[in-house]
C-alpha cells in the first residue's frame, strides 16, 4: 500500500458501514462516511490553496473531526506537521517557523484556553504570514473538483509528515516521515497485537502525537473501530469504554495506574467486561504494576518500544507469557530488525547491553537538519536509537537505559537542557541538572538539582522555580515536579561534566513528595 489514502479508500470500499469512531457523546462515524467526509474536507481544502507539498501545522485534540482533517490533508498529498494541544507559544511558534507553515488549522477555543487567538498572533509575525483555520470552520467543497490522489513509485516517496521531538537539545527537532514509514508503524502495531475486525480500541493520547496515525493505520488495516477521547478522565473514560465495548484500552504506563484505581473502587467486578487486554508504550511498565493488572483486572499489559523517529520498535503481544510481558518489551515488529552495540562499535553477544540500533520500513527519513540526520544513522544505515538494552534467547527486547539525556513523562519526551538553561540564569542558581527518576505514575518525573550560590543562604524554593519557569514561557508539563538544593553538584576530574547518574543514585530512593 503505497499510501495511508489508498488504505483508506480500500478499507471504506470493503467495510463502508463499519464503524471507524466513536465520540464521548456516542455519536460515530463509519468507514465510509469517513472518506466521504475527507474529500469534501479535502476539496474545500483545496479551494484555499492546499495541495500537493503544502505544509499545513495543525495542533488539534484527539477528536473525530481531527482525524477526519489530517486524512483530508492525506487526500491532498499536504506535508503534515502535528503539534500536541499541550504546547503553547513557544514551542507551536518555533514549529511554525521552522517548517515555514503556510496552513495552521486550531481547536479554536478549547478547554478554556483560546487556540487562534494565539495562533493569529504567532502567525502575524511570520512574513509570509500562513492561513489559520478553526477545525469545526474548515470549508468543505465537491470531491468532484478534486485531483486524482498523488502516487509515487515504490521508493520515491516524498516527505509527508514532520513531527517534532524533543530530543537532547533545547529547541526540538524536525523528524520527517513518509505515507510508507507510517503505515510500516500501523502494521506492524496491528500484527503484533492481534487486532481483527471486531475488536474495539481507545485513542485517548492526543493524535498528534506519532501514535495518532500509527494507532489509525491499525484500524484500516484490521477494520476494528475505537473510542476517541479529548481529555481522558478516568471514570468518565471508564463508562464510555463499558458502554461500547471496548476490548483494547491503554495509552501508556500511566494510563494502567489509572485503570488500576478505578478497578479497586469496584474489586471482583470487571470495570469494562469486555476488555481482553491493555496495551501502551512511552514509558517502563514496572514488572510490578504487570502483575498488578493481571492479578486485580484479569488483564494482560502489552507494552512496546517505539520513538517519534521510529513509531514501533518492538511490541508485546496478547500471544506472549507473563513473564516476557513483565520482563520485556516485546518482539522487533514485522518489518523490524534490532541490533545490540557495543561500545566499539561491534555486534555485542546475545543477551549483553548494548546502543539499540534499527533498520526497517518504518525508520524516519532523516531530521529536517542534515547534520542531526548524519549523527543518527551510523555508517552501514542503522539508526542510533541511543537506548540501551540487550535481546533474549527467547527474540525479546530488554531496555536497560538511556544514552540521550532526555527524560519520558508520561509518555513524552522533555528536554533536560531547555530546562536546565532556563533555570541556570535565576539569580538564587549557581548550576543546575535536571534528571529523570523512576515514578511509577509517570514513567519519569522530572527533578532539577541545584547548586546554590556560594555564601548565599537564600535557597531556591520550589514554589518560586514554578514560577520562574511558567514566567519564561515553559510548558506545565515539563515543570519539575521536585527540586533539590545542593551545594556542590558531582562532577568528573576531567572536563568537570556533571555526573547525573550520581545524581540519579542519591536521589533514586528519596521520600517524595
Amino acid at each position: 500500500m503505497a499510501s495511508i489514502w489508498q488504505l483508506i479508500e480500500a478499507r471504506a470500499a470493503d467495510s463502508a458501514d463499519r464503524t471507524l469512531l466513536i465520540a464521548e457523546d456516542d455519536s460515530r462515524i463509519t468507514y465510509g462516511e469517513f472518506r466521504e467526509r475527507a474529500e469534501r474536507v479535502a476539496a474545500g481544502l483545496a479551494g484555499l490553496g492546499v495541495g500537493e507539498g503544502t505544509r499545513v501545522t495543525w495542533q488539534l485534540p484527539s477528536r473525530i473531526d481531527s482525524v477526519v482533517a489530517s486524512a483530508a490533508l492525506a487526500r491532498l498529498g499536504a506535508v503534515q506537521c502535528p503539534v500536541l494541544h499541550l504546547y503553547r507559544e513557544k514551542e507551536l511558534g518555533f514549529v511554525m517557523r521552522h517548517t515555514a507553515a503556510e496552513f495552521v488549522i486550531t481547536p479554536g477555543e478549547w478547554k478554556g484556553f483560546d487556540f487562534r487567538a494565539m495562533t493569529d498572533g504567532l502567525a502575524a509575525q511570520m512574513d509570509p504570514a500562513p492561513v489559520v483555520l478553526s477545525v469545526g470552520e474548515l470549508p468543505e467543497g465537491d470531491p468532484a473538483t478534486l485531483p486524482p490522489p498523488p502516487s509515487y513509485p515504490d521508493g520515491d516517496e516524498p516527505i509527508r509528515w514532520i513531527y517534532s521531538t524533543s530530543g537532547t537539545t533545547s529547541d526540538p527537532k524536525g523528524v520527517q516521515h513518509t505515507d510508507g514509514t507510517l503505515l510500516a508503524g500501523g502494521r506492524g502495531l496491528a500484527d503484533a497485537l492481534e487486532m481483527g475486525p471486531d475488536d474495539v480500541g481507545s485513542i485517548a493520547f492526543p493524535f498528534a502525537h506519532i501514535a495518532g496515525p500509527d494507532y489509525l493505520i491499525m484500524m484500516l488495516y484490521t477494520g476494528m473501530s475505537a473510542c476517541i477521547v479529548e481529555a481522558f478522565v478516568p471514570d468518565a473514560a471508564v463508562a464510555f469504554y463499558a458502554r461500547n465495548g471496548v476490548t483494547m484500552a491503554g495509552g501508556a504506563t500511566a494510563f494502567y495506574q489509572m485503570f488500576l484505581a478505578e478497578q479497586r473502587k469496584q474489586p471482583g467486578t470487571p470495570i469494562i467486561p469486555t476488555l481482553r487486554a491493555l496495551s501502551g508504550g512511552g514509558a517502563a511498565l514496572p514488572p510490578e504494576l504487570y502483575r498488578e493488572v493481571r492479578d486485580e483486572m484479569g488483564l494482560k499489559a502489552c507494552h512496546g518500544y517505539g520513538m517519534t523517529e521510529i513509531p514501533m520498535i518492538t511490541q508485546g503481544s496478547p500471544s506472549d507469557t507473563d513473564e516476557q510481558l513483565a520482563h520485556t518489551t516485546g518482539k522487533p515488529v514485522t518489518g523490524a530488525v534490532v541490533r545490540i552495540v557495543a561500545e566499539d562499535g561491534s555486534e555485542a553477544p546475545q543477551g549483553t547491553d548494548g546502543e539499540v540500533r534499527v533498520k526497517g520500513p518504518m525508520v524516519t527519513k532523516g531530521y529536517t537538519n542534515p547534520e542531526l540526520t548524519a549523527e543518527a544513522f551510523d555508517e552501514d544505515g542503522w539508526f542510533r536509537t541511543g537506548d540501551v538494552g540487550h535481546i533474549r534467547p527467547d527474540g525479546h527486547v530488554v531496555l536497560t537505559g538511556r544514552l540521550k539525556d532526555i527524560i519520558i513523562r508520561k509518555g513524552e519526551n522533555i528536554s533536560a537542557k531547555e530546562i536546565e538553561d532556563l533555570l541556570y540564569a535565576h539569580p538564587k542558581v549557581a548550576d543546575v541538572a535536571v534528571i529523570g527518576l523512576v515514578d511509577r505514575e509517570r514513567g519519569e518525573r522530572v527533578c532539577a538539582v541545584v547548586e546554590r550560590v556560594v555564601g548565599s543562604d537564600d535557597d531556591l524554593t520550589f514554589d518560586e522555580m514554578v514560577v520562574y519557569l511558567s514566567e519564561a514561557g515553559l510548558t506545565k508539563f515539563k515543570t519539575p515536579e521536585q527540586l533539590e538544593v545542593v551545594d556542590a553538584l558531582p562532577r568528573n576530574e576531567t572536563l568537570r561534566k556533571v555526573l547525573k547518574y550520581k545524581l540519579r543514585e542519591t536521589f533514586a530512593d528519596k521520600p517524595w513528595p
